[in-house]
């Protein structure tokens, strides 16, 4: 039998003590809780004047495919599995859950989230809920297939199909190229 030696994620992380900045692969990061993620989701949920739901979910996108495709590049991720299973490594690294890419293909595929830090905390906050909350994790869904393939931002529709607030084990998500 073939043994593959699992690509892991390697991070450079940097506190710049004088300014007060966590930097990760040069980029400024904000550490957040759950309960910080939650209020802006929620927010986002109830925004009449726009689609903030689209917003942070496109936010999400543009921030994670930068970071991502700039990790693939500077470190020579080349195949489909390592750029998946860095994927997979750094949505756990960012704190928000446990990603499972189950089918990935250029125009479509599948994703389990076993873990998700919004759907928990915001069980712990305002309990269950019978819509999916994970705007954020939608958007890092899409900038993950985008960054994957190397297809533009917005190539990829993300949709929750099952969720964690919702009560169900785990979370769905069905990805499909728009």
């Amino acid at each position: 039998m073939t043994q593959y030696k699992k690509t892991e994620l390697v991070l450079n992380k940097v506190f710049d003590a004088k300014l007060s900045r966590h930097l990760i692969e040069g980029s400024t990061v904000v550490l957040h809780c759950h309960h910080y993620a939650t209020l802006y989701t929620q927010l986002a949920i109830d925004c009449a004047l726009l689609d903030a739901k689209s917003l942070l979910a496109e936010c999400s996108e543009e921030v994670w495919e930068g970071f991502l495709s700039n990790y693939y590049k500077t470190n020579g991720i080349a195949s489909l599995a390592d750029r998946i299973t860095i994927g997979e490594q750094v949505y756990a690294a960012a704190g928000l859950g446990k990603m499972c890419v189950i089918c990935a293909g250029t125009d479509s595929g599948e994703v389990v989230l076993e873990h998700s830090h919004v759907d928990e905390g915001w069980i712990k906050k305002w309990g269950k809920s019978d819509k999916p909350v994970n705007l954020i994790g939608a958007g890092f869904i899409a900038a993950l297939f985008a960054a994957v393939f190397g297809k533009p931002q917005r190539s990829f529709s993300v949709i929750e199909v099952q969720s964690i607030v919702s009560g169900a084990a785990c979370s769905r998500f069905s990805v499909v190229a728009r």
